[in-house]
C-alpha cells in the first residue's frame, strides 16, 4: 500500500526560505523527514534557521542565493546535489513588493515608479521562472520532479494598491499552468507543476499595511477581514497541510492547478 503522504528523505529546495511563511514551511517539512535546502539572501537568518532545524533532529542546509542570477542558482543546484544526491521538489517562495510599485489611496496610476514596478515583476516573475528552469534541468535528468510556485490572492482578482505585485503574481499563475503542460507533454507524467495561493497572511512585508503601530487592524486590514468569510488572517500553519499534499505523492495526478488557501476570500462577494 502506498504511503501517499510520506515525504521522508525527499530533497526539497525552497527559495525565500527565511521569510515568515518560508520559515514555517522549512521547519514543517524537515520535521516530517524531508531534507530541506533553504535558499535566501540573508545568510544570518538562513544559518539560524538551519541550526534550529538540526537541533530539532531535522536535516537542512542553507545556501545564499539571488533568484535573478542564473549562475548563482546553478551553483546552488550543484551544491545541493553534491550534499543530498538529488532534487525532488522546488518551492519558489521568493518574492516581495516595493512602495513605488503600489498605488496608495491618495495616488493614482500616474504615480507609479516604473523602475520599481519592473523590479517587482523581475523579483516575483523572473525569480520564479529562472529557478524553475535551472532546477528543472536536474529533475529531467532524474526523470522526475515537482515544482510548487507561490502565487497570491492578488493574482486571482485585481486588488487596489498592489499594481506591480498583482501583475507579477498573475503572471506566475499563468506560467505555472504553462510549465505544467510543457514538462508533462515533453518529459512525461513524472513531472508536476502547481501553485500554492495564500490569501492574506501577516508577514514582515505587509505588516505596516494591514496593522497599525498598536497592533490593531488598519482600514485595509479591516476591509480584508470583512471580505473573508473566516473573519481572520491566515496563520502560517494554515498553509502546511496543502503544501504537504502538493509535495507528496498524494497529488501525483495533479498538475497545472492553483491551490487556494484564503479562508474563503476569493469566493466571497457581498
Amino acid at each position: 500500500m502506498y504511503e501517499l503522504f510520506n515525504i521522508k528523505d525527499k530533497v526539497i529546495v525552497i527559495t525565500g526560505g527565511t521569510g515568515v511563511l518560508g520559515t514555517s514551511m522549512v521547519e514543517y517539512l524537515a520535521a516530517h523527514g524531508a531534507k530541506v535546502a533553504v535558499l535566501a539572501r540573508n545568510k544570518e537568518k538562513g544559518d539560524q534557521l538551519t541550526a534550529k532545524v538540526k537541533a530539532a533532529g531535522g536535516q537542512a542546509m542553507f545556501l545564499q542565493t539571488d533568484v535573478s542570477d542564473e549562475a548563482v542558482l546553478q551553483q546552488n543546484a550543484r551544491d545541493i546535489v553534491a550534499a543530498y544526491g538529488k532534487i525532488d521538489v522546488l518551492i519558489n517562495g521568493a518574492g516581495g513588493n516595493m512602495p513605488g510599485a503600489t498605488i496608495g489611496p491618495n495616488n493614482n496610476i500616474f504615480d507609479l515608479k516604473m523602475d520599481d514596478f519592473r523590479k517587482v515583476v523581475d523579483l516575483n516573475l523572473m525569480g520564479t521562472v529562472i529557478p524553475s528552469v535551472v532546477f528543472a534541468e536536474y529533475m529531467v535528468e532524474q526523470k522526475k520532479g515537482n515544482i510548487i510556485n507561490v502565487s497570491s490572492a492578488s493574482a486571482l482578482r485585481p486588488l487596489t494598491r498592489v499594481a506591480g505585485y498583482g501583475a507579477a503574481k498573475a503572471a506566475v499563475t499563468n506560467f505555472t499552468k504553462y510549465l505544467a503542460g510543457e514538462l508533462a507533454t515533453k518529459f512525461g507524467e513524472s513531472f508536476r507543476v502547481n501553485a500554492l495561493c495564500p490569501g492574506f497572511f501577516i508577514t514582515e512585508q505587509n505588516r505596516a499595511l494591514l496593522t497599525n503601530p498598536d497592533g490593531s487592524f488598519s482600514d485595509r486590514g479591516n476591509t480584508i477581514i470583512a471580505h473573508t468569510p473566516f473573519r481572520r488572517f491566515g496563520d502560517p500553519e494554515d498553509l502546511l497541510g496543502t503544501l504537504h499534499y502538493l509535495v507528496s505523492d498524494a497529488s501525483r495526478f495533479v498538475t497545472g492547478t492553483v491551490a487556494i488557501v484564503d479562508g474563503g476570500f476569493d469566493s466571497f462577494s457581498i
